[in-house]
């Protein structure tokens, strides 16, 4: 059995990559080949900040030291602790975040308080930004807004943001780059203010509607009307009907659908119903169910065998996955 000096610097990294931030910076002290694999710009592309609460100054020891020009995605929580009182994210560090790392991609902010961080702060290279339990100020993401801010945005998550409505949800049509959509949990957006906002995103390659008080039915009329080139469409079958999915028969470039439960009403359409409206779909590749308790039962029997040319997959809700980079 090979001892650790004698694996090759790959697999060494690949072994650090798992370790905590806190737990890699502790090895460099292990040896000086150590150190210099530490050091290494590969084991610094993707970082997760949420499992500490970590005082400011360690966080920029951090950026300065360690992140900088080598950082790609940034997962980090909202507190920086210093004593007993709990500063939020500041605009000063965001700021910074765009000034020393150049190549930083996707930034995921997790129970932050950004009431008082205005968005213009946030580094301008973000291609990905996710917002899990966020709060925010009526002036984020309005329409007025800078519309040079972001302006390589292709992807903004919205999970369980509990500030988000109608009125930001129409201000993210300034970004002119953004082709995916997820709205998780954003109960304050109303059918009215979603099917006026995707009007003016008819851009959109991706849109995920999960766990809010919008009625399936009405979502997908709103994405039938104004998303003719959506891809990947996925969202929970709260308030679904066999009549609200046939509004996508026809979608001409449709590859993934995927619909999630577990709220299964008598108004849910059947797995033929289902299958009826998949096959006027010329590209659809994927279908996806979860959580409808369709696993191993006579409906999955019916969609493998009626849509040969799809990968359908029926399972219960999979576990959230650890790789948040992916």
């Amino acid at each position: 059995m090979a001892t650790f000096a004698e694996l090759p610097d790959s697999v060494l990294l690949e072994i650090f990559s798992y370790l905590p931030v806190r737990d890699r910076i502790r090895i460099s002290r292990v040896c000086h080949r150590w150190k210099r694999l530490v050091d290494d710009r590969w084991l610094w592309r993707h970082v997760d900040l949420t499992l500490y609460t970590m005082r400011p100054k360690v966080m920029w020891h951090l950026l300065r030291r360690y992140m900088a020009s080598r950082l790609y995605s940034l997962r980090m929580g909202g507190y920086l602790f210093s004593g007993s009182q709990a500063p939020q994210l500041s605009p000063a560090l965001m700021r910074a975040l765009g000034q020393k790392c150049p190549n930083l991609k996707r930034l995921c902010l997790h129970v932050a308080d950004l009431s008082m961080v205005p968005i213009t702060s946030l580094p301008p290279t973000l291609r990905t930004l996710e917002l899990h339990s966020c709060e925010i100020s009526m002036a984020w993401l309005m329409k007025q807004q800078d519309p040079t801010v972001l302006p390589l945005l292709e992807c903004i998550v919205l999970d369980r943001v509990p500030a988000f409505r109608d009125e930001h949800l129409q201000g993210l049509t300034r970004f002119r780059a953004l082709r995916s959509l997820v709205l998780g949990g954003t109960y304050r957006v109303t059918e009215t203010g979603l099917d006026a906002s995707l009007q003016e995103m008819s851009y959109l390659q991706r849109l995920e509607v999960l766990g809010c008080t919008l009625s399936a039915d009405g979502t997908l009329l709103a994405i039938s009307r104004h998303l003719r080139d959506v891809r990947k469409i996925r969202l929970t079958v709260r308030g679904l009907s066999a009549p609200g999915l046939a509004v996508l028969e026809g979608m001409p470039a449709l590859e993934s659908l995927c619909l999630l439960g577990p709220l299964i009403t008598p108004e849910m359409p059947s797995p033929t119903e289902i299958l009826s409206s998949c096959l006027t779909m010329p590209k659809l590749r994927v279908l996806e169910l979860q959580g409808l308790g369709w696993e191993g039962q006579e409906a999955e029997r019916i969609l493998c065998k009626g849509l040969p040319h799809c990968m359908v997959i029926v399972r219960a809700c999979p576990k959230e996955s650890m790789d948040w980079w992916m």
